[in-house]
């Protein structure tokens, strides 16, 4: 079982959900996150202050999956999310060493689903 934890721009994720959902991979999880990378930042004006913004608002998704789809799951974020611009987003693939379904007590891969 692997991990796979990407982020990704806001506006990108609807593009990536459909590109998932066509994959039939439908259960992930979702959450709103800072972070800057390559991009670095931008500068604004606030009430005549110059004000440095290093940190920019990202999407983080998160997709517990058996071997089998994790590559489906990568290729789906990649064609969800590419723009070929810089800032684009990363993905992450980590061992899952157990799963367990809360409501039945299922473990490993049948608790994913």
């Amino acid at each position: 079982m692997k991990l796979v934890v990407a982020y990704i721009q806001p506006e990108r994720l609807p593009a990536v959900k459909q590109s998932l959902f066509k994959r039939e991979i439908y259960k992930i999880s979702v959450t709103n996150a800072l972070g800057c990378g390559q991009q670095g930042g931008y500068t604004e004006v606030y009430r005549g202050t110059e004000i440095e913004v290093n940190l920019l608002k990202k999407v983080r998704i998160e997709v517990a999956v058996s071997e089998q789809f994790m590559e489906l799951t990568i290729e789906g974020i990649i064609e969800g999310a590419r723009t070929g611009k810089i800032g684009d987003g990363k993905i992450f693939v980590l061992d899952l060493p157990e799963c367990v379904r809360i409501r039945t007590g299922e473990r490993g891969r049948n608790a994913i689903g």
